[in-house]
């Protein structure tokens, strides 16, 4: 019998909890690759592109977590140029770690493509955004990652259907199931969803993910065992620090244990090369019960 689980894959979505520093990003980088992750991953937004005027002009809705007057502003404030990104992708080359973005436009999208990254991600505020899907899906090579967060399962078809028309499904989408919210609580994860996915889509897409916004890391192996390849998860260095995304991510610690997890979880999941294991032998001639 054939061990048929892939390898687990780790995103850190460092997102935009570099605060808007491009030294914090890096030590995200650094602390990402000693706690065995396979992904840094950013965000990319042209917020005067994403955002209604009125939006942009309207006061963020937690000032506690805002850094700027506006939301606007505070976007703009923990925005990092296209020239910032090259520079940290060349940083996680540097590392061995796999450097990706979340794009949410067009714009994002088109400048994003140019580093000609292995992988990029569509937020689920943004995967029925078919302008931008149509950039990732025609001018562009790599992975295309994109997250089900508050979207139904007609949205979801529409979606994977829109890749098929290229022919650019099965080798290049991954899916996410995902749950929206931070943080979510555990009875909001839906982990069976990720069973619904693999079901209905598995031979129609590259492969599933799951993109956690719970606390801890107690469901994680859980999702990987049910057929989820790739585990993203929300990552800094203090929760406790200014920001929206913080509250809901995993610190180094965390990250490391998980990492640790999902790897064990990968080796323990095959069945005996023989009916008696060499390890069990030795125990087997020690204790096992001998009728007299």
């Amino acid at each position: 019998m054939v061990n048929n689980y892939k390898k687990p894959q780790v995103i850190a979505e460092i997102g935009c909890n570099h605060k808007g520093d491009m030294n914090i990003a890096k030590e995200l980088i650094q602390l990402a690759k000693f706690c065995n992750a396979d992904v840094a991953k950013f965000q990319k937004r042209n917020n005067k592109e994403l955002l209604t005027e009125e939006q942009y002009n309207a006061p963020h809705p937690n000032p506690h977590n805002s850094y700027g007057d506006t939301y606007g502003a505070h976007r703009e404030y923990l925005e990092l140029d296209l020239d910032q990104h090259r520079e940290l992708k060349n940083y996680c080359e540097n590392l061995d770690i796999i450097y990706s973005t979340s794009v949410w436009d067009v714009t994002s999208a088109e400048e994003i493509i140019q580093l000609e990254p292995v992988l990029i991600k569509v937020p689920s505020a943004c995967n029925n955004n078919f302008d931008m899907l149509k950039v990732l899906r025609d001018e562009y090579n790599g992975e295309v990652h994109l997250s089900f967060g508050m979207t139904n399962q007609a949205e979801e078809k529409e979606i994977i259907s829109f890749f098929e028309e290229k022919n650019q499904a099965k080798d290049r989408l991954v899916i996410y199931s995902c749950t929206s919210g931070y943080p979510v609580p555990f009875e909001d994860v839906c982990l069976l969803e990720i069973s619904r996915l693999k079901d209905n889509y598995q031979d129609r897409v590259k492969e599933i993910g799951f993109s956690g916004h719970h606390l801890g890391i107690a469901i994680d192996n859980a999702a990987y065992a049910i057929g989820a390849t790739w585990v993203e998860r929300h990552f800094t260095k203090d929760r406790t620090w200014k920001g929206t995304d913080h509250a809901a991510s995993l610190e180094p610690t965390g990250l490391q244990k998980l990492c640790r997890d999902l790897k064990a979880t990968y080796k323990a999941l095959n069945y005996k090369s023989s009916e008696i294991l060499e390890i069990e032998q030795v125990q087997r001639d020690k204790l096992k019960y001998r009728k007299a």
